[in-house]
């Protein structure tokens, strides 16, 4: 079982490493045309409501909701009834999403007046037009989301990994074919945006169902028992919104409340961080959620937890060294990412204090996305989501003073200190059921090792840069110099301390090469 899950993390990780490459290039081509500017707040800001529509109708959560009940059916042999399960389900949320949204089209100017009160008032018609253009797009994310979990269920990942980077493509082509068109702006970035959620995360997904086996089974009763059955697992994430899965609308929110272009310096910085946090805490979790929810369905409860304790320790070791680089390489990350364009060494030196800020929180990531699984895998909703709606409403007060504070850096802090929250308590929920002694002595590890690894990194960058942002060819050398000798200094470092998930490491390196040792 283990091996089948690394194998799936693996296809996972590439295939989310590709799209943060052309999330990379998507932000690169943000940066250079809308620069640090209000046009690129507006950008930011035209996706707050109706990711907010999204995350209400638990569109974040409907893969986790329905992976369950998809494999509850494949466990006992019932294919058939696995798809009137997914035809009552999609019928049902696919026509509530589609109400919610037409009406929050017709009110979308007063909403957007409401939410965004600090942007200027001149701007506030565009700000509207542009989130009119992303609304419909919610819809296509919905239904994605449950074919894609009829994917996961199957254990079948290539597809569904494809959304986000045909996404990230029609991203890229909008807004650069605006440009050329003479169309300054956010609005051809948006136009992408809807572009590619119909096709990649409707369109492509709905293929990949279809590939499995899924078909819509007509005469399915409308009050068939899996919505039901779906509504009592969705319910708890409808209601309670963590500050996790809204961590995204809040800093396009309260960024309103900094200077003009934080919210832009705020979303490129958190670009490069959910980069490793994507390759790592996202794919050992995505990968991971199929495997639990079966070893939970039948039985097999002390495997179940012997895999979540695997996760947790394999995907810490791997963030620390992930930290390390990413808050003693901040300054030429930034640089190398973004600047060039309207995007200039001013910008970098702006962004760069916040994407270190965010670094903080990549291990808390990654133990978050698993713990949180572990419980969803269970069906046991209401916990995960009382502990992030209590986070959540001490991280709102909270997240408006630092805003208004200390500006784009008490956002970054906020958000990194709300992750540590959530990751600890969930953690400990988790472990009182079982030793939590191994995951300790991972992250105990793995602590000891990030820091001689960021010393050196940030040494490697001060000796080439003089502490000043670099032009690209000298931050990509910076990078490279920075990023081997930290590696080597943390793989030191935790073979010196005996680190079996190191070992466990290198032994599946030797055996992908066909070392006899």
């Amino acid at each position: 079982m283990s091996g089948t899950m690394g194998r799936a993390a693996l296809v996972v990780s590439g295939g989310i490493l590709f799209s943060r490459v052309l999330g990379f290039v998507r932000e690169m081509v943000l940066a250079a045309l809308l620069g640090r500017t209000i046009e690129a707040d507006l950008y930011q800001a035209a996706f707050t409501i109706p990711d907010f529509l999204f995350f209400l109708m638990a569109g974040g959560y409907l893969t986790l909701t329905f992976v369950p009940i998809v494999s509850r059916h494949l466990a006992a042999g019932e294919e058939d009834e696995a798809n009137r399960s997914f035809t009552a389900i999609a019928r049902v949320v696919g026509g509530l999403m589609l109400a919610a949204t037409a009406v929050t089209m017709i009110w979308a100017r007063p909403l957007t007046e409401r939410v965004f009160s600090d942007i200027p008032a001149e701007r506030l018609p565009q700000l509207v037009d542009l989130v009119r253009i992303v609304l419909p797009a919610q819809f296509f994310f919905v239904l994605g989301s449950l074919y894609t979990a009829v994917q996961y269920a199957h254990r079948k990942f290539l597809i569904p990994t494809l959304a986000p980077i045909v996404y990230n493509i029609a991203i890229i082509a909008g807004g650069t074919i605006s440009h050329l068109l003479g169309r300054a702006g956010p609005q051809g970035f948006v136009l992408g945006a809807l572009a590619g959620a119909i096709v990649g995360n409707f369109g492509l997904q709905w293929w990949g169902a279809r590939r499995v086996g899924l078909r819509w089974q007509r005469g399915t009763p409308l009050r068939h028992p899996a919505v039901g059955e779906y509504f009592a697992l969705a319910l708890p994430l409808m209601i309670g919104q963590s500050a996790v899965g809204l961590d995204e609308v809040f800093f396009r929110y309260f960024g309103q409340f900094a200077a003009s272009g934080d919210i832009a310096a705020l979303n490129y910085a958190r670009r490069l961080q959910m980069v490793p946090v994507g390759v790592i805490a996202q794919a050992v979790g995505v990968a991971s959620y199929p495997f639990l929810a079966r070893l939970f369905a039948e039985g097999r409860l002390e495997e179940m937890r012997a895999q979540v304790s695997q996760a947790v320790r394999s995907g810490l070791v791997v963030s620390g060294l992930a930290t390390a680089g990413v808050i003693a390489l901040s300054t030429p990350l930034v640089a190398v990412a973004y600047q060039r364009g309207s995007f200039d060494v001013s910008d970098t030196a702006a962004t760069a204090p916040l994407l270190a800020i965010y670094g903080l929180a990549i291990p808390m990531w990654t133990a978050h996305q698993v713990y949180t699984r572990a419980f969803y895998a269970q069906r046991r909703m209401w916990l995960p989501v009382v502990v992030g709606t209590a986070i959540t409403i001490v991280a709102l007060p909270t997240y408006y003073f630092a805003a208004t504070s200390f500006a784009a850096v008490g956002v970054a802090a906020t958000s990194t200190a709300v992750m540590a929250a959530y990751a600890i308590v969930m953690g400990w929920l988790w472990h009182r059921e079982g030793s939590a002694t191994e995951v300790a002595r991972s992250a105990g590890q793995t602590l000891v090792a990030a820091v001689p690894a960021a010393a050196v990194a940030w040494g490697v960058a001060r000796m080439v840069t003089g502490g000043e942002p670099p032009d690209t060819s000298t931050g990509i050398v910076t990078l490279v110099a920075g990023g081997v000798l930290a590696a080597g200094a943390y793989w030191a470092v935790l073979r010196a301390m005996g680190s079996p998930e190191l070992a466990a490491i290198s032994k599946r390196w030797r055996r992908q090469k066909g070392s006899p040792r």
